[in-house]
């Protein structure tokens, strides 16, 4: 069984969706007109948009709460492993990944916006198994990508984490694994048990609190070794296009750079998987692509900043030795002690416990998305999925998860394969609303959606949803034209 694992998940990761993400990655920053290079401000402009309301939370906290989920362990352990594999050149691979998936994940949380609903509950939900229910009219595609994305999330990825923050907690401070899992299971449910919104409060606090924080140690390896920064960047650069061989990695050149360099960028940073839209579509917004730019400065920061962060200090920290053995979270705790002593140790511990438990329950809140769209987002159901989704953090912990972690790979794949399908054959309503929403830039309004101007959604999407948000921003535009107007003539 673990053989017949492995050989699908390499036929599945190291061939289909490598070259597939990058291709579609490709296909939407071409379409698009490479909107995440020449509109990165209407990134961080959007970020401050709407406030949360009884029904959705804010665009900031969507993006808190999907960054809590994408910067976990393999923003330490795995940049580490691609360094050590692929070399400096890695890098830079990372960085072309990154730049690229920023408009497939603008692509997949424009539509999660889109074809939102509410719940029982009067809350927002949407993600990929709904856009691709309405706007595909295939129900069992999406009936089939919820599950995935519960078994996957709710539960596997939990456990692999809580494992990681177990074997931090060891080896730096000789803490009870058993312990270290009952302590997370508390917090965890802490959290969870309040549901998405008490997810998004949370980690509106936590992950710019984490990020700052290891960011802030990053300047200062910077500013401390300043002199070699340049030489770190042409290293990067040669090694990318296979003219250092020295530092080509295990396997050297340029094939191994850039194949460990996609696939620890695509597995950081998750733009196409299908995951992050199941936040993007709770947020309150005007309009769909305000949270699809909200989305992509998403995989900005966990790639080109934080994944960055970390393979600059274990370049200048010359502790990176191929074929020594030395790798993952070891090697990125070897260059922090070069840096600043023991103390390295220790702050890798305790950057890999906030990175990965943030991820938990980034993860938990995706998974409450896809019960959402099963129809059991209430009553039994949701309580069996806290209560297994805790239970998975004492036993990750302390068990061997590497199988079934492997084993939640595929189901992960076959998630990506199905929402990348989704997203090319609605391609043609993100360029409608990307176009849409430039246009009333241009005019001068804050972008608002309106569902008259797209009558080839009729049945598809909520219309009372967008028609209320219309009207509400137009009221608060007239109102600020109104209160604007009265103060000049005052």
């Amino acid at each position: 069984m673990i053989v017949i694992i492995d050989s699908l998940n390499t036929i599945l990761w190291n061939y289909l969706l490598v070259y597939g993400l990058l291709a579609i990655g490709l296909y939407f920053t071409v379409r698009l007109g490479f909107f995440q290079f020449l509109h990165f401000g209407e990134m961080l402009r959007s970020m401050r948009g709407t406030r949360e309301d009884q029904s959705g939370i804010s665009p900031f906290q969507a993006l808190m709460v999907s960054l809590a989920s994408r910067v976990g362990t393999g923003n330490l352990a795995g940049v580490a492993v691609a360094l050590y594999l692929g070399g400096a050149g890695a890098i830079f691979w990372m960085w072309v990944v990154a730049l690229l998936g920023m408009a497939t994940a603008y692509a997949e949380s424009s539509l999660a916006q889109l074809y939102k609903v509410r719940n029982e509950e009067d809350q927002y939900r949407g993600g990929p198994a709904f856009y691709i229910a309405r706007g595909l009219n295939a129900r069992r595609a999406g009936c089939a990508f919820s599950i995935c994305l519960a078994l996957s999330f709710g539960l596997v990825f939990n456990a692999v984490q809580a494992n990681s923050i177990a074997d931090a907690m060891e080896g730096a401070f000789g803490a009870s694994k058993i312990l270290v899992g009952v302590v997370l299971a508390i917090l965890s449910a802490m959290i969870i048990f309040g549901g998405i919104r008490q997810i998004a409060r949370v980690a509106e606090i936590v992950v710019p609190f984490m990020a700052i924080g290891y960011l802030l140690l990053a300047v200062y390896v910077l500013i401390v070794n300043i002199g070699q920064v340049p030489a770190i960047l042409g290293q990067i650069l040669s090694s990318a296009f296979g003219l250092d061989q020295a530092a080509g990695g295990v396997t050297g050149g340029i094939a191994a750079a850039m194949l460990n360099g996609v696939k620890r960028g695509l597995f950081s940073n998750e733009a196409g998987m299908g995951s992050a839209p199941n936040i993007a579509a709770v947020a309150t917004t005007s309009h769909p692509s305000s949270q699809g730019f909200v989305q992509a400065l998403g995989v900005f920061i966990d790639t080109i900043v934080i994944c960055t962060a970390t393979a600059v200090m274990i370049l200048l920290s010359g502790t990176l030795e191929p074929g020594s053995g030395v790798t993952g979270t070891q090697l990125t705790q070897n260059a922090m002690s070069a840096h600043i002593g023991a103390t390295g140790t220790y702050f890798i511990a305790l950057a890999v416990f906030f990175f990965a438990f943030t991820s938990i329950i980034g993860n938990y809140a995706y998974a409450e998305s896809g019960l959402s769209f099963l129809g059991a987002s209430t009553g039994m159901p949701i309580l069996a999925l806290r209560v297994l989704a805790t239970a998975m953090v004492v036993w990750g912990a302390y068990a061997n998860v590497s199988t079934v972690f492997e084993a939640a790979d595929i189901s992960m794949a076959f998630m990506a394969i199905i929402n990348l399908v989704a997203i090319i054959l609605l391609s043609g309503t993100v360029v409608k609303l990307t176009k849409d929403y430039f246009a009333q830039k241009r005019s001068g309004q804050i972008p608002a959606f309106d569902p008259a101007a797209y009558p080839e959604l009729e049945g598809k999407i909520d219309r009372d949803i967008w028609s209320q948000s219309f009207l509400k921003e137009r009221q608060e535009l007239d109102e600020r034209a109104a209160g604007s107007l009265a103060s000049t003539l005052h």
